[in-house]
């Protein structure tokens, strides 16, 4: 359908340094096996028309050598950065824990309101998740695109079609490394997720 348009979103693959809160302040490269998993992740015959990817390293070095790799356009785009985790950027679980035995109990159950010292705030950062997915929607109709982002962006925008609470979408989405979530739009109506056989 010509006025149909695709847009793919992959999360990264696992990131160097381990599990930890990264947000856009951390720019961990992938492991080996965070690029293997990138790469297995993708279709036989991929028909994007132009990748557009996070400008953290996680997500721009794996877009970019798969935009040269299939001969399409490459774009990095600010606003699909990570969400901030302020005080917690870089920190395990355990370190967190460590010092507060009760944060992250109280961040999952209420992440609106018990995010970390000088974190992004979820409605700040879901607001510019989507406001950059409807303009990519806006500005390239008719064209299968693939967002190369993180965890939060796949929330956001999951959660924003879905007309899911802040606090459900960041409490009981899980995105897994190399998952890949569809949303098609087609002429004026609302954007749909996709399920794939």
């Amino acid at each position: 359908m010509k006025n149909m348009t695709q847009i793919d979103v992959i999360r990264h693959g696992e990131p160097e340094g381990g599990r930890r809160y990264r947000g856009y302040g951390i720019d961990d490269p992938l492991t080996e096996k965070g690029w293997q998993q990138m790469w297995a992740a993708m279709p036989d015959n991929p028909d994007w028309d132009l990748i557009i990817t996070s400008p953290l390293a996680r997500c721009l070095d794996f877009g970019k050598t798969l935009a040269e790799k299939l001969g399409v356009p490459h774009i990095v785009n600010e606003q699909m950065k990570e969400i901030g985790f302020g005080a917690w950027e870089g920190l395990t679980p355990e370190k967190i824990i460590a010092n507060d035995t009760e944060a992250l109990n109280r961040f999952y159950q209420d992440p609106i309101n018990n995010r970390p010292e000088g974190a992004e705030p979820l409605e700040t950062f879901s607001n510019r998740v989507w406001g950059a997915y409807e303009k990519i929607a806006t500005e390239h109709v008719g064209k299968h695109i693939l967002i190369v982002g993180h965890a939060g962006v796949a929330r956001a925008i999951t959660g924003s079609i879905l007309e899911m609470p802040l606090d459900d979408v960041y409490s009981r989405l899980k995105i897994e490394y190399a998952a890949i979530i569809s949303t098609i739009i087609e002429g004026d109506s609302p954007a749909k997720m996709v399920m794939k056989a």
